[in-house]
């Protein structure tokens, strides 16, 4: 373990509603321009037999529960209450939630990841993947890292469901998934130099000049996944978002035990070819966006 004291204040309740996800859904602007929750769809679902615990099933807790407190001073994101679209599963996926999640899957909760019983296996290098979409590139990258446990986290549940289809059809046996805020995920759940490596592939850049504060990318993630890196781990990141990547050029070298080693890195210890387009950066070369990469590591001091 590090020297690294947690700055922040962690009370015993879900987290969820910041960001560390691909391309977050809308915002209800209030009045005063902080996000309210949407109306409820009630008819979006139907009703869950009471006796089922809705964690297994991958279902977040209702209500608005408070954020992390961090208290080192730095910069963090900060979105306040959210609406999130919650998306419709089809029976098909309903099922497979119902048989796989419980085995694979997992919500925000303060829990710390036992992640050798959970892969069943022992002393095998780990990823936490932030924002994992759809997970096209998660699950791409995995037969070719078949030794390294990979926890793909995202907030879109329709997003967990089309990766558990694929994990179960082609018997992908090294990934995981935890529905969840990436920033509370790696606060709550991950202990400290546990990790090989952190990817956060096209977060959402938030365009806006107002919302920058809700980026992923800021001086306070970039402490906290320091913590959580090993000596020697690895921070990958990518993005098509032209303002993004210069806010990222201004942070490179912020976090003194992240030795930024720029892109590409010959050496890099780890996979870095992310095999296929995602959606998103699809849509980023159909506009003819530069794909930027970073990556870090973790200095052994």
């Amino acid at each position: 373990m590090s020297d690294f004291s947690p700055p922040f204040d962690t009370p015993s309740m879900y987290q969820y509603v910041r960001t560390g996800y691909n391309h977050s859904p809308p915002i209800a602007e209030s009045a005063g321009g902080l996000g309210e929750l949407a109306p409820m769809n009630t008819n979006a679902h139907p009703p869950q037999d009471p006796t089922v615990d809705p964690g297994t099933l991958g279902e977040l807790p209702s209500g608005r529960p408070l954020q992390t407190t961090f208290t080192d001073g730095l910069d963090y994101p900060r979105i306040g209450a959210v609406s999130f679209r919650r998306g419709t599963l089809t029976p098909n996926q309903e099922a497979l939630f119902t048989e796989h999640w419980p085995r694979l899957g997992r919500i925000l909760a303060d829990e710390v990841i036992d992640v050798d019983a959970w892969f069943g296996r022992s002393g095998h290098p780990t990823i936490v993947e932030i924002g994992s979409g759809t997970g096209t590139s998660t699950a791409a990258m995995a037969p070719l890292e078949a030794d390294t446990n990979v926890i793909a986290v995202e907030l879109y549940k329709p997003g967990l469901a089309k990766l558990l289809g694929q994990i179960v059809r082609e018997d992908i046996t090294n990934i995981r998934m935890v529905r969840g805020d990436g920033i509370e995920v790696l606060a709550r759940m991950i202990p400290e130099a546990s990790l090989d490596g952190v990817r956060i592939f096209f977060p959402d850049p938030w365009p806006k000049a107002r919302h920058h504060k809700r980026r992923i990318i800021q001086s306070g993630p970039l402490r906290l996944i320091a913590s959580r890196l090993k000596p020697g781990g690895v921070l990958h990141v990518a993005t098509d978002h032209a303002d993004y990547a210069e806010w990222i050029d201004e942070l490179v070298t912020v976090e003194p035990r992240l030795e930024y080693r720029g892109w590409p890195w010959p050496e890099c210890p780890q996979l870095t070819d992310r095999q296929v387009i995602t959606k998103f950066e699809g849509k980023g070369l159909d506009k003819e966006h530069t794909i930027r990469e970073y990556l870090w590591q973790r200095t052994t001091d």
